[in-house]
């Protein structure tokens, strides 16, 4: 009896290296936010060109942060791509704010800022550009059109994407990124903010603790055991672990290996399924460097005689796990309801919902696997 390939869309590499890295703070006893938190934000800012990065629980946590931090609040509105995860748009929800969506272009999934311009208005306090896939938006061209109004990266699949030779999370006033298992390196949940602005990374360092004036790690080691922090601020518990800190710096020691691995795969792929015709692959402009966090093709249904759906169900029969590249937020229930949208609403994001499919990309992947997803692929008709 055969046994049956699994491929999974995508798997974590862990490893000996991150198992001994839980030993020190097991050993220490320090858990929670402590030493190699503060090692991993150091590592991690000096690796993305800023100067200040704050570790948080996730990167929606890390997301609403950089919000609460800018003060957006009940009248405010945020300008978010329809194509997005939902925690994007979530996030303003948190704030008492109005998520305002942008459709996106089509080769790229990302923002289209020829569509930004005719919805900013006066109410607009910040835009979220998402890097989606691991490829970052058009950075300039948003920045010409929204002029003062503060950029926020929502960099969840972008660690170590360069845009213009300069990286992810440096491109805007601040930047969230994930460590989600699904993501290029792994804390297992986790998040980081980074950013060049030292007075809104003091105020994220407080609200991430509660409001805290001082951290946990200042007042423990310090000389005066009776002091307890003061509290001017309404803040959250949005600290990492250290244990979680501690099998991130060995995954960011890795990150430029497991880039290098998943572009070279990326081209592969891109080269072998060049001529399937209604397979369309994903593109990258000049100028950027994807780190593939996801490679997501879209189904041209007018060239198979398979749907997107039958095609992902046939490959799942295969062993190959694929999944729709994200949700068009105006398509969910909670806004779609909440603000009367109609699929036509945002044609872009209804088309990538319903045509856009992501195929297995990791660094678990062996060279069987990604033959075995392209031979498959090339038997579809």
């Amino acid at each position: 009896m055969t046994e049956t390939r699994i491929i999974q869309i995508s798997q974590p590499l862990t490893g000996e290296e991150e198992w001994q890295a839980l030993k020190a703070p097991l050993e220490s006893g320090w858990l929670t936010q402590g030493p190699q938190v503060s090692a991993f934000e150091q590592r991690f800012a000096e690796k993305h060109g800023v100067d200040q990065a704050l570790a948080t629980t996730s990167c929606t946590t890390a997301l609403h942060l950089i919000l609460a931090a800018l003060k957006i609040g009940p009248g405010d509105e945020v300008i978010v791509p329809a194509f997005t995860w939902v925690a994007t748009a979530n996030v303003v929800l948190y704030c008492g704010a109005t998520p305002i969506l942008v459709d996106i272009c089509p080769l790229t999934f990302n923002l289209a800022p020829e569509k930004l311009a005719e919805k900013i208005s006066a109410r607009t306090k910040a835009i979220v550009p998402v890097h989606l896939f691991g490829l970052c938006a058009d950075m300039d061209n948003i920045h010409n059109i929204a002029g003062d109004i503060p950029l926020i990266e929502d960099a969840a699949c972008a660690a170590g994407s360069l845009y213009q030779g300069r990286s992810a999370g440096s491109l805007g006033l601040a930047a969230a990124f994930s460590f989600h298992p699904r993501k290029t390196i792994t804390t297992g949940e986790g998040g980081m903010v980074t950013t060049k602005n030292a007075s809104l990374a003091q105020r994220m360092n407080q609200l991430r603790n509660h409001g805290a004036s001082i951290s946990e790690e200042q007042r423990h080691q310090g000389p005066r055991p009776y002091l307890l922090p003061e509290f001017n601020l309404l803040g959250y518990n949005y600290r990492m672990t250290d244990l979680q800190a501690a099998v991130g710096r060995v995954q960011l020691e890795k990150l430029d290996g497991f880039l290098a691995e998943r572009r070279i795969w990326a081209q592969w792929y891109r080269e072998e399924l060049k001529d399937i015709p209604w397979l369309v692959l994903p593109t990258v402009p000049d100028g950027y460097s994807h780190s593939w966090q996801a490679f997501v093709c879209q189904v041209d249904e007018h060239k198979v005689s398979l749907s997107r759906n039958q095609i992902m169900a046939q490959l799942q029969e295969k062993g190959i796990s694929t999944r729709p590249g994200t949700h068009a937020i105006h398509l969910l229930g909670l806004y779609r309801d909440k603000y009367n949208l109609k699929p036509e609403d945002f044609p872009g994001a209804w088309d990538a919902d319903r045509y856009s499919m992501a195929i297995p990309l990791h660094n678990r992947m062996t060279e069987a696997d990604y033959a075995h997803v392209v031979s498959c692929l090339k038997a579809i008709r």
